[in-house]
């Protein structure tokens, strides 16, 4: 999903969580919340949108009947040290499901985060977005997808407690989730989604 400035009629003031909440569980289309403002998301071209497919097809299949389960960019993701509260594209969520006040909507507790980049995206998923994501105590692993390259960069917590990078730029390679300890084909990650010539 692409983020873009904060929504016009949403600048005159800062708006509590409960308000943003209140609005967003009635409105039609997704917004990100941060720090009292509000911003409008809107959707992805379409090889953003079939790597994402097949990322979630992959992962789900692999997860299946297993304590991790993956989630789709409908559900949203609430970082309470810094007030974010968004869409990633996908969220693994390892054992039970934590939701703020319990309320099914709002999920305190991913494992892993899965983030598709769109050329207007990119900088901030990989900047901004990242440093609020690593407030949330039980994430481990953060993946940004290129969407108009062969890209695949995974951060993951080492035995040392330290964020580290592997990156994966071709067809032949198989990118390792350490998290979930599962293994995906970057070939079918991105089936049907890019032109290799």
């Amino acid at each position: 999903m692409e983020v873009h400035e904060a929504v016009i009629d949403y600048k005159r003031r800062h708006y509590t969580i409960e308000e943003y909440l209140e609005m967003e569980n009635a409105a039609g289309e997704k917004h990100e919340y941060y720090k009292g403002e509000i911003f409008a998301m809107s959707g992805a071209k379409t090889p953003h949108n079939r790597i994402t497919s097949n990322l979630l097809a992959n992962l789900w299949n692999k997860l299946r009947g297993k304590q991790c389960q993956p989630y789709g960019s409908d559900q949203r993701i609430h970082v309470p040290k810094n007030t974010l509260i968004t869409y990633p594209d996908i969220s693994v969520i390892c054992g039970p499901v934590i939701t703020l006040n319990n309320d099914e909507y709002n999920v305190l507790n991913p494992t892993l985060i899965i983030e598709v980049l769109s050329p207007s995206t990119k900088n901030y998923d990989r900047g901004d977005k990242f440093r609020l994501y690593r407030d949330i105590p039980t994430l481990k692993e953060y993946v940004l997808v290129d969407s108009s390259s062969i890209s695949v960069e995974v951060f993951y917590i080492n035995e040392q407690g330290n964020w580290e990078l592997n990156e994966y730029k071709t067809f032949d390679e198989t990118v390792y989730f350490h998290s979930i300890e599962v293994s995906l084909d970057v070939k079918n990650i991105y089936d049907g989604a890019l032109i290799v010539e």
